[in-house]
C-alpha cells in the first residue's frame, strides 16, 4: 500500500548490523574461536563484572595457556590464581572440566552444545555460547543479559522461576537465531553486548536500541518490569570469628591454616581457622597467648553479608593448636578467601 512504512528487518539482521558498528570488540577473549579461551571467559564472567574478569583472564592465560596446562596443574595452583574472584565452585569445576576434556575428548573441546553440557560447570547457556562462538552451532544462549533483552522485546511476562516458562523462552530464542551459522558468533556477541550496554536492568537506553521499533516492553512504557522471576533468595547476615596465628619472627612468619570442608562457605579453600563465636576461638588458644583484636571486616557473599572478627596471636613454631591445620609459609601460593588474603598481606606489609 502506498505510503505504508516497511516492516523492520528481522531481529537477527538488525542485531548483527548493530553489533558490527556499536558492539564491543576490544575484550581480550573476543576475536577468537579457541574454545579454551571462550570457555574460560564464559566461566569467569558468570556473576562477575567484565572489568574484574579482564585481569584474572590475562593471568590465567599466561599461567595456563591451554587446556592441557590447566588440567596438569594442582588444585592449589588453580585456586590460588582464582583467589579473590569469588564463587569458588567455578574454579573447582573449571579444573575438573579441563581434566575431563583431556581424559574424555583427547584435549579437544566437544563441538556441540549437547556434549559440552556433559562437562563439569558447563550449563546450557555456557555450552551454547561456546558452540556458537567457536563452532557456529545455531544454539541460543540465555544468560541474565540475554533473558532481559528477549523478555522485554517479546513482552514475555511469564515467571522464569518456573522451569516450563524458561524452556518456552529458550524455544522462542531459537526461533530468532540467524539462518546462516556463520553469523552466530556476531549475533551471540551482539545479544550479550546489547544487554550489557543498552538494555540494562535500570534506565535502559531504548533510543540506542537496534530492535526498539517492535519492542513490546518499550511500547508498554515499562521495560524495567521484565524479566519476571518471583523466586528470589533473601540476603542473610552472619558473624564469624577468625584466628590469625603467626610464628615469630614476623618477617619470616608462618600462619596456621586449615583446609575448609567440601561444602559451605569457602569450600575447599585454605583458610584461617573459622569459629562461630568469640568463646570458641579463645578456647582453642593456649592460656598464655596474648590476643590482639583487629578491626572488624565486612565481606559480602552472593546472598550473605559477613562480619569478620579477627584475633591475632603470635606463637612458637613448635606450638600445635587443638584444631585442624598446620603452619604454612607458602600461603601466597594457596587458594585463600579474598578477605583472608588481604589480612595476611596487610600483616606482612
Amino acid at each position: 500500500m502506498s505510503g505504508a512504512s516497511e516492516p523492520p528487518a528481522s531481529f537477527a539482521a538488525r542485531l548483527l548490523r548493530w553489533q558490527r558498528q556499536h558492539g564491543r570488540h576490544g575484550l581480550p577473549w573476543q576475536g577468537t574461536r579457541d574454545p579454551y579461551r571462550v570457555w574460560l571467559s564464559e566461566i569467569m564472567l558468570q556473576q562477575t563484572q567484565v572489568a574484574t574478569v579482564q585481569g584474572y583472564f590475562a593471568r590465567f592465560i599466561q599461567r595456563f595457556p591451554d587446556v592441557a596446562a590447566l588440567a596438569a596443574a594442582s588444585s592449589d595452583e588453580v585456586m590460588a590464581l582464582w583467589s579473590g574472584l569469588g564463587y569458588y565452585s567455578r574454579a573447582r569445576n573449571l579444573h575438573q572440566c579441563a581434566r575431563q576434556v583431556m581424559e574424555r575428548f583427547g584435549g579437544q573441546f566437544p563441538r556441540s552444545a549437547a556434549l559440552l553440557q556433559t562437562l563439569p560447570g558447563i550449563g546450557p547457556s555456557t555450552a551454547a555460547a561456546i558452540a556458537a562462538f567457536c563452532f557456529g552451532e545455531r544454539a541460543a544462549i540465555l544468560d541474565g543479559n540475554v533473558k532481559r533483552v528477549l523478555t522485554r522485546h517479546l513482552g514475555d511476562a511469564s515467571d522464569l522461576a518456573v522451569a516450563a516458562n524458561a524452556h518456552a523462552l529458550h524455544a522462542r530464542a531459537l526461533a530468532l537465531l540467524p539462518a546462516d551459522s556463520a553469523d552466530m558468533p556476531a549475533y551471540t556477541q551482539g545479544l550479550m553486548d546489547l544487554g550489557a550496554t543498552v538494555c540494562t536492568p535500570r534506565q535502559p537506553q531504548c533510543g540506542r536500541c537496534p530492535v526498539a521499533a517492535d519492542c513490546t516492553a518499550r511500547q508498554q512504557g515499562r521495560p524495567e518490569s521484565y524479566p519476571v522471576k518471583t523466586r528470589k533468595l533473601r540476603r542473610s547476615a552472619q558473624t564469624l570469628w577468625l584466628l590469625l596465628a603467626q610464628t615469630l619472627p614476623e618477617a619470616q612468619s608462618a600462619c596456621w591454616l586449615e583446609k575448609r570442608p567440601a561444602k559451605g562457605i569457602w569450600a575447599g579453600l585454605h583458610a584461617l581457622p573459622v569459629f562461630d563465636s568469640r568463646e570458641a576461638l579463645l578456647d582453642a588458644l593456649p592460656a598464655s597467648a596474648s590476643v590482639a583484636w583487629l578491626p572488624p571486616l565486612a565481606h559480602a557473599l552472593t546472598h550473605k553479608d559477613l562480619t569478620l572478627h579477627t584475633a591475632r596471636v603470635h606463637l612458637p613454631a613448635t606450638a600445635r593448636l587443638p584444631i585442624a591445620g598446620q603452619w604454612r609459609r607458602d600461603w601466597p601460593d594457596l587458594g585463600l578467601p579474598a578477605p583472608m588474603r588481604r589480612l595476611l598481606q596487610q600483616q606482612q606489609a
